[in-house]
């Protein structure tokens, strides 16, 4: 199993995956920048980390999850070499299982950038502009913690991103679906019945209502788990892609 993951990770080096991971977070911290020099009051630190996450998981992670999954796919689709990877002398659900997890690995490392990234972001801005700068503690903590939460309430929605770009060859399904579940999450926020929603799960983590963080971890977490070993069965066993 880790020589496939060390096959994916080479590919994933030589695509624009690298280029995905910083990009994201890099726009988040952007726009945190910029909101604080416009601002005319110093605000908590809880303020400008609880709305990075906050953009992170209402937007830019179902976006980032659709386009990481569909270029993992395409490394394949694209040359058309799954006949060759199913061929070689091991288990096929290897090669499943290892996509995955360089997805999940990959999304969990832009989840910390985009803590990185935010905090010196508004710590730049508050160098540059002493008056409204970041007040209060930094409870690094907590706002790991916020993180990791929206990434395992997101499980369901990158299993069934993942699902859907594996299984057709082209990229077009995988992003009709994330960027039709993205738009429903939009205009469904207020909704309760929003929490059952795969890509609003994890914008649930920053609800005050207990009911919805605990529904949206439960159902995201466990049922995304349940839908990535279902995934990696189901792809296994199909003779052509």
């Amino acid at each position: 199993m880790l020589a496939v993951l060390s096959v994916e990770a080479r590919k994933l080096n030589r695509s624009l995956a690298a280029l995905l991971a910083v990009a994201a977070p890099s726009l988040i911290a952007v726009f945190g920048f910029f909101m604080l020099l416009r601002s005319t009051s110093a605000q908590p630190w809880d303020m400008w980390m609880n709305s990075a996450a906050g953009v992170w998981a209402f937007f830019m992670m179902p976006m980032s999850v659709t386009a990481l999954t569909a270029l993992v796919a395409h490394m394949e689709h694209g040359p058309k070499s799954w006949d060759h990877l199913r061929a070689l002398p091991l288990p096929r659900w290897k090669l499943y299982a290892a996509k995955a997890i360089c997805v999940l690995a990959l999304l969990a490392l832009m989840s910390a950038a985009v803590l990185a990234f935010s905090w010196a972001a508004v710590s730049l801005a508050g160098a540059i502009k002493p008056a409204v700068a970041a007040t209060g503690p930094f409870d690094l903590a907590q706002y790991a913690r916020v993180m990791a939460m929206m990434f395992g309430a997101g499980l369901l929605m990158v299993a069934i991103q993942l699902w859907i770009a594996l299984r057709y060859a082209s990229f077009v399904p995988g992003l009709v679906v994330g960027i039709g579940g993205t738009f429903f999450a939009v205009v469904a926020t207020a909704a309760k019945q929003g929490v059952f929603l795969p890509w609003q799960m994890p914008v649930n983590m920053l609800a005050t209502e207990a009911w919805r963080v605990n529904t949206a971890l439960s159902l995201g977490g466990g049922l995304g788990l349940v839908a990535l070993v279902l995934m990696t069965v189901h792809l296994a066993r199909r003779e052509v892609l």
